[in-house]
């Protein structure tokens, strides 16, 4: 599959070629699904914490006798049903990570670029260079794609003046070529991959 390539202008400077296994694999939702939802679960904090029985504060004595009052026994006032007392079954510190298989995360990252691909919605730069921080000055460029949401994917390291100039741009992200995942893919509208970007994308997922 031939795409054009582009420069900051949205000026066609030649032609590169996609590999279909990479940049055309069959669109499958549920994958989708699953590496968005392990995305999503990894990055929780998981530090929600409540206070159980023997961690909150009060005495341990036993409130009264256990026989002869009239009324049930208890052992605690710090017990749950007590004014003070702890939490049972509460959250507490945990990683909310999940397992998904290697091969199923690069088919994932394979869907989602495809996805981008067939609807016309798959921008390849030449370069993401920019010749000075100027955030006016790069607003202005990437308004000639006619795109408010936009994902960039450069090489292994981003140029520092495109960083800075795209850094306050609202809808703008920048990732180097490590960075790229399925979730960011998915919620930007237009996807830009630099050509260094391509090649390095088809060696990593061309195979299983």
């Amino acid at each position: 599959m031939k795409i054009a390539v582009k420069n900051l202008q949205n000026k066609e400077v030649g032609q590169m070629d996609l590999d279909d296994a990479v940049f055309a694999a069959p669109v499958r939702k549920d994958v989708l699904l699953q590496m968005v939802n392990y995305q999503l679960a990894k990055r929780r904090a998981g530090t929600h914490k409540v206070k159980g029985v023997s961690e909150v504060s009060g005495t341990g004595k036993k409130p009264w006798k256990q026989k002869g009052t009239g009324r049930a026994r208890f052992g605690s006032l710090r017990a749950p049903q007590f004014r003070g007392g702890g939490i049972i079954f509460g959250p507490v510190v945990r990683s909310h990570a999940t397992d998904l298989p290697k091969r199923v995360r690069k088919l994932a990252l394979r869907t989602a670029l495809s996805v981008k691909a067939s609807e016309g919605k798959l921008v390849i730069l030449d370069e993401a260079v920019a010749k000075a921080p100027k955030t006016k000055e790069m607003a202005k460029a990437l308004s000639a794609f006619e795109s408010s949401s936009i994902l960039v994917i450069g090489g292994s390291e981003i140029d520092a003046n495109f960083d800075l100039a795209t850094r306050n741009l609202p809808f703008v992200d920048v990732l180097p070529l490590a960075g790229a995942n399925v979730y960011d893919i998915l919620r930007r509208d237009t996807l830009f991959l630099t050509r260094d970007a391509v090649t390095a994308l088809t060696e990593r997922l061309k195979t299983a």
